[in-house]
């Protein structure tokens, strides 16, 4: 499939591109340039305090781990059985 550049170098990309990647306007890609290659890579970008308030979770987390408040399980299937009580 052949895309040309526009003014502003803007490009159209092919529909079936879009469709069969359930891309839809207002999505984000990164885009960059390797080896004479132009890669787009499509991207979600979330609000900083999104990633502000997980990394606070993640790191509370970390510290009952630690402390021994918070299980640690082998498998996921492991977890689920705690959480359907089949472990007793």
């Amino acid at each position: 499939m052949l895309a040309e550049i526009r003014s502003k170098s803007q490009i159209t990309l092919p529909k079936e591109i879009v469709s069969s990647m359930g891309l839809s306007e207002g999505d984000k890609l990164e885009i960059f340039q390797k080896d004479g290659t132009i890669y787009m890579i499509p991207v979600t970008v979330y609000p900083k305090g999104y990633i502000d308030d997980l990394k606070a979770e993640v790191s509370q987390l970390k510290d009952r781990i630690r402390s021994g408040e918070q299980p640690v399980f082998d498998s996921i299937d492991a977890l689920f059985e705690k959480l359907d009580g089949k472990d007793a």
